[in-house]
């Protein structure tokens, strides 16, 4: 598949190389979000070393990097002695970068960190005795982005202040994600992307193009295959006691997104929740949500937290839940669950067109903002919801007070005028700038429109949207 996207990241990093002058730069993200891919591309075309850490001795892997610029520089003592230590590795380096422009990227460095306290420190003492003054583009990346934040960007770190640039490398969006696979309409490509979001390495088990069915059968239930334990593997990455976690993400997923919801279906007392949900969102793995115009968001008491990515809220779905028939090979028992519009449980429909329907709601936001020059400039833009209405998308701007709604319909039939009379009824209870305001709205459909909803939109000005497309 070809490099997609990261233009913006490729840019400021080839900035910095033609500056000529030494730079420290960070780039971290979760797991599979494509950081060593756009390090690859950053350097292909320049003077460059990569290592990879792991989990090894330091003292091995100083040996390995030494044969590494050993083999670089056709250095045949290095290639047979490697480092002796980090302090040798900074010198020997300072001699060869004097004058001459080097990449030096080491890839998952909170595996260095790892095996020794001081690595971060020495690196630190390095920097400022050795390389600073060098001509040395020194790149350090992980996917431990707690780890990653605790030793190279936080305040506290011993390598804070020192480095003249960071990436944190999120996933593609929808748009970008979907240059993955040109050739699938707007509906088979949601599909996808509501089972991978916009994680490279996901997407990339998807490029086979076969039917979606026989796609998760072969690259996400079969137990022999990487997404299968996915997530699993993720958390105990980052995480030392995985069991409430697991629990947490669970909840979340089958719809449980107040926190005295989150609570009473895992058996924690709320102040240990709370701790795992900071956690959880300092990874980027949950987000708390709060209407979008509160004043106020951080002290809004009506957060609702959700899973950031796609494919975690699948795996809790349709994996963890029914491993124990996956482990059988009884794939076709768990796509029966999948496709057939039964609930879970209870409470939460767990049929994957809902869950597509969710996701296309993110996706009309993600449009809205590319769209901001055939409506107005927002200031913000996401969902609204009270203890009496929900409404998919609400968009304002104070300074013009402008507000636009949205409503997004992911079903067969056309949306008719009753959507549209019973948006302006819940828009009408939205206080902000209630009775000093234009107002403005917008309705997303799979499948179209009725002629009277056209007809209306017309007289009224709303905004019809088909899919991804602006009716004429």
């Amino acid at each position: 598949m070809p490099f997609i996207n990261r233009e913006q990241e490729l840019k400021a990093l080839n900035e910095k190389w033609r500056s000529n002058i030494a730079q420290f730069f960070i780039i971290y993200g979760k797991r599979r979000v494509g950081k060593t891919e756009l390090i690859k591309q950053f350097i292909k075309d320049k003077p460059a070393i990569y290592f990879l850490a792991d989990k090894r001795t330091t003292a091995d892997q100083l040996r390995e990097l030494g044969q590494i610029v050993g083999n670089y520089f056709k250095d045949g003592i290095l290639i047979k002695n490697g480092f002796g230590d980090w302090i040798e590795a900074f010198s020997y380096l300072k001699t060869k970068t004097a004058d001459t422009p080097l990449v030096l990227a080491i890839d998952e460095y909170p595996y260095l960190t790892e095996n020794d306290k001081s690595t971060s420190s020495l690196f630190q003492k390095g920097w400022d005795e050795y390389l600073k003054n060098t001509k040395i583009f020194l790149i350090l990346s992980g996917s431990s982005i707690a780890m990653m934040e605790s030793e190279t960007l936080n305040q506290s770190a011993p390598l804070f202040g020192r480095r003249t640039g960071q990436i944190l490398v999120n996933p593609l969006n929808f748009s970008q994600s979907r240059k993955f696979f040109p050739e699938k309409n707007f509906s088979d490509f949601l599909n996808i992307f509501t089972i991978t979001g916009g994680m490279p390495a996901y997407l990339k088990q998807f490029e086979g193009g076969g039917e979606l069915s026989e796609e998760i059968k072969k690259k996400i239930f079969n137990k022999t295959a990487f997404l299968y334990n996915e997530v699993e593997f993720t958390l105990k990455e980052e995480l030392r006691e995985t069991k409430n976690y697991l629990a947490i993400l669970r909840a979340i997923a089958l719809g449980k997104r107040k926190l005295s919801e989150i609570v009473n279906e895992v058996g924690l007392d709320k102040a240990t929740a709370n701790k795992y949900l900071s956690v959880l969102i300092n990874l980027r793995q949950v987000e708390r949500e709060v209407p979008i115009t509160e004043d106020k968001p951080d002290k809004s008491r009506k957060g609702l937290y959700k899973i950031s990515d796609n494919f975690f809220v699948f795996w809790f779905q349709y994996i963890f839940p029914y491993k124990s028939y996956l482990e059988m090979d009884n794939y076709d028992y768990v796509l029966e669950k999948m496709f057939s519009g039964l609930k879970y449980n209870d409470n939460v429909n767990s049929d994957f067109k809902s869950i597509t329907a969710q996701v296309y709601e993110r996706v009309a936001v993600e449009l809205m903002i590319a769209w901001q020059d055939k409506i107005f400039a927002f200031e913000r833009v996401g969902r609204y919801w009270n203890s009496n209405l929900e409404i998919d998308i609400v968009g304002f701007s104070s300074s013009e007070k402008k507000i636009i709604f949205g409503e997004c319909k992911w079903s067969e039939k056309p949306v008719g005028t009753n959507i549209y009379e019973e948006l302006k009824k819940k828009a009408a209870k939205v206080e902000w700038k209630r009775g000093d305001r234009k107002e403005y709205y917008i309705l997303f459909s799979k499948s179209g429109f009725t002629e009277e909803m056209i007809k209306i939109a017309k007289s009224d000005g709303v905004i019809l949207a088909e899919k991804d497309v602006v009716a004429a």
